[in-house]
């Protein structure tokens, strides 16, 4: 019989791709997870593991048991997901991870709403561009909210999308800048000398706006990187430079910035929740995806309210 403790230890040794760093995210020693590994070796009667002086990696046989492995343990947690849905009271902890914006967008209201249920507890953490669904994906969270800039996430055979808003793309200025004036066209080109900031090359949002910045002509400009939009719009606050950022990151409140309607084409992300297919039915995933909806017509609210608020603005 293979033991499902050791199976989960395998899948996990697939994704993190050496012993040493299974034993830091499982939180056993690497002689441990050595020892567990060839204990599992013994029941399913396979060389799992190719071992060498410096590394190790899985053999074929051990890449086809991770295969099982998932489904395995997939439906396990489907069957306990099943059992506790007969439960009336969600209880448990409930792990949810998010992009930073959406962190700190989302918890305010995360905790007032879950707040109600005594027998419930809400771990909340941080991750960052393309880590929620992997973190998902290996049982380290319940539910992460993520960002999707090309429309690509759906569905899968182990994870459940649930869309949530909208995040339009739009343009922070200082207070004293000239385009605070709302009676003042922006015009992206009459922009390019101006001093940007951005996050580092390869975020999501920096390619958005380098995007944004080479389609009215030649190669962007280099911007200012920093790492965090609310670190970008703090700058501008203080007059250093002018930026584009998705309007969620303005969830927050920031004082001394004037924002306005990009011209052209809507750029932005959606938001979405992802959960294990497996787990969607546990009272206390159910009832934290709940509360996200909720909190997410909020905000998409506020949203909408901001888009129209903003001159030049198409919005209702």
């Amino acid at each position: 019989m293979l033991d499902l403790r050791r199976l989960a230890l395998i899948c996990e040794f697939a994704r993190k791709g050496s012993i040493a760093a299974t034993a830091a995210s499982m939180g056993y020693s690497p002689s441990a997870v050595s020892q567990q590994l060839a204990a599992l070796e013994r029941e399913a009667n396979a060389v799992l593991i190719d071992r060498t002086a410096r590394s190790a990696e899985l053999t074929d046989a051990g890449r086809r048991l991770v295969a099982h492995a998932e489904r395995i343990l997939a439906m396990v947690e489907a069957a306990e997901s099943d059992l506790s849905a007969q439960a009336a009271t969600p209880s448990g902890r409930v792990a949810v991870t998010a992009f930073p914006t959406a962190a700190v967008a989302f918890a305010p209201a995360l905790a007032g709403s879950l707040r109600r249920h005594a027998s419930l507890t809400l771990r909340m953490s941080q991750s960052r561009a393309g880590r929620g669904l992997r973190e998902v994906q290996a049982g380290e969270a319940d539910i992460a909210l993520v960002d999707d800039w090309y429309g690509r996430m759906h569905d899968s055979e182990t994870t459940r999308v649930f869309p949530l808003l909208r995040d339009p793309l739009v343009l922070v200025v200082p207070r004293r800048h000239r385009l605070a004036d709302p009676g003042e066209p922006v015009d992206l080109m009459e922009l390019r000398d101006e001093p940007w900031m951005a996050t580092p090359d390869g975020e999501p949002s920096r390619l958005a706006v380098d995007r944004m910045l080479a389609e009215v002509g030649g190669a962007p400009p280099v911007p200012w990187e920093f790492e965090g939009l609310s670190t970008i719009l703090s700058l501008v606050a203080k007059g250093v430079g002018i930026a584009a950022v998705p309007a969620l990151a303005l969830a927050a409140g920031v004082r001394g910035i004037a924002v306005r309607e990009i011209p052209g084409p809507p750029a932005g992300r959606d938001v979405h929740a992802v959960a294990r297919a497996a787990s969607v039915q546990r009272p206390a995933v159910a009832v934290t995806l709940r509360a996200i909806h909720v909190a997410a017509r909020y905000l998409a609210a506020d949203l909408t309210a901001l888009e129209s608020a903003i001159p030049g603005s198409a919005a209702p």
